[in-house]
């Protein structure tokens, strides 16, 4: 079979991914594989497609390769999937499957969003491998790789792919109305930035409905805001994944993006974002933007600030994109006060927005994380700290916010675990204790409760 690799990874060669694919081209001869480095010449395909949309045309498969970057793939992919589809290849009835490398850090949002777009183009879709970054080296890794392969092939033969994962529709979106009244004397006691890339156009089709979405909030919103268009900045390219920045704190680009970062924006009281979706994301200008925040590490500096959301498209067939959104705010320990869309009551949803923000700056409202806040930071926990030698600036704020919470260090609890695990195990203490398990199991909440009462 003739497979076109995807390389999504901005290292080229040097991708970690890219050697899995390596290693299957040796294990599986028999196939064709043409790789195209899709990530590292990104800004030359974007000038000229033919070489990709010839090798494409011709494969049998199309096997995406890429590192999973903050819970979607690399911008660099994000932009090369908008090409595939402004270049209008045909690829009905072709094979679509992918490999990643990760931590496992939301690998499970970026292998649906690939599958989406692929699914979009018309691909038929098998099922990827999602393997840590050292995987290849060990003889597990080698073996599951192996298996993955050999499902694909098999998949292939028998003609199985995996089912449309999302109902999507394009429902008539409904138009913001802009208040005419001029608004003065809005608080300017908070630092509240708008975050988008709407286009500057006034008659832009895909953007004109944003915009108006934009200028009512800020009409209906009783603090002073501040719009940043990340078209405006001159981004040099998207992140490189070279990890220079995880001694330094500064980005190899030279465009300034990392002094802006904590400047212009994570100084602010909140923080809106404003986007319409782009082929199941915020598309690839945001992407560049998320990538670019490694600068800053996995550091959760933005810890208790306000989120929101202002969406343009039909945000409500979009799950693997409300996933995400709803991760970032659980991960990054922020409070998402509403995601206004343009699907229905469009003015209600934003003016309902502005209400929530105000009352969540008004009052520092937060919430305590739930699976996706905990899992997601656990992973980082146990990742700064393996690599606490060279991520020095993570390894700092960890031990500072006292993100290193590891069961194993809590031995008194776990010798009550001990203590408790042998009583449930004696019939004969069992059956005398009767209720007084749980009853003790209380004791903490009745002394809450008296302490209340005390203070009545």
């Amino acid at each position: 079979m003739n497979f076109a690799i995807i390389n999504g990874s901005p290292k080229g060669n040097f991708s970690i991914t890219l050697q899995s694919v390596l290693y299957l081209q040796k294990k599986f001869p028999e196939h064709q594989y043409n790789i195209l480095n899709v990530g590292q010449s990104i800004k030359a395909l974007e000038k000229d497609f033919s070489k990709a949309k010839e090798i494409i045309g011709k494969s049998d498969v199309i096997l995406f390769s890429y590192p999973v970057y903050t819970f979607l793939a690399p911008s660099q992919l994000h932009k090369f999937i908008e090409l595939l589809k402004i270049n209008k290849i045909n690829l009905k009835g072709k094979i679509a499957t992918q490999i990643t490398t990760s931590k496992h850090f939301y690998d499970i949002t970026a292998h649906k969003y690939i599958q989406e777009n692929a699914q979009d183009l018309e691909l038929n879709y098998i099922r990827g491998l999602s393997a840590d970054m050292e995987d290849l080296l060990t003889e597990k890794g080698q073996k599951d790789l192996e298996k993955y392969f050999e499902r694909l092939l098999w998949s292939i033969n028998e003609k199985i792919y995996e089912p449309q994962s999302f109902f999507y529709s394009q429902n008539q979106l409904e138009q913001a109305t802009v208040p005419t009244e001029e608004v003065f004397n809005q608080d300017k006691s908070k630092d509240i930035v708008i975050i988008t890339d709407c286009s500057t156009e006034e008659n832009s089709e895909t953007d004109s409905n944003l915009q108006k979405m934009i200028l009512r909030f800020q009409k209906k919103f009783n603090y002073a805001t501040r719009i940043v268009n990340l078209k405006d900045f001159p981004f040099s390219g998207g992140c490189l994944g070279c990890f220079r920045c995880a001694v330094s704190e500064k980005c190899v680009h030279k465009d300034g993006f990392d002094t802006f970062l904590r400047e212009n924006i994570q100084k602010a009281d909140g923080i809106i974002y404003a986007f319409s979706i782009k082929d199941h994301s915020m598309g690839p200008i945001f992407k560049m933007y998320d990538d670019r925040n490694f600068c800053n590490g996995h550091r959760t500096v933005t810890v208790g600030m306000p989120v929101g959301y202002i969406v343009s498209g039909n945000y409500s067939f979009e799950n693997n994109l409300k996933t995400v959104i709803e991760a970032r705010a659980e991960t990054g320990g922020n409070f998402l006060c509403a995601v206004a869309t343009d699907e229905k009551n469009t003015d209600e949803q934003i003016d309902n927005l502005a209400k929530s923000f105000e009352f969540a700056l008004n009052t520092h409202h937060t919430t305590p994380q739930n699976f996706w806040g905990v899992g997601g930071m656990k992973i980082f926990r146990d990742l700064i700290y393996q690599m606490r030698g060279m991520m020095r600036a993570d390894h700092k704020f960890y031990k500072k916010q006292g993100i290193y919470d590891f069961p194993q260090k809590k031995k008194l609890t776990s010798l009550k675990m001990y203590f408790v695990g042998s009583l449930l195990s004696n019939q004969k203490i069992l059956s005398k204790m009767g209720n007084k398990m749980n009853e003790g199991m209380l004791l903490p909440y009745k002394k809450l409760f008296q302490k209340m009462e005390k203070n009545e």
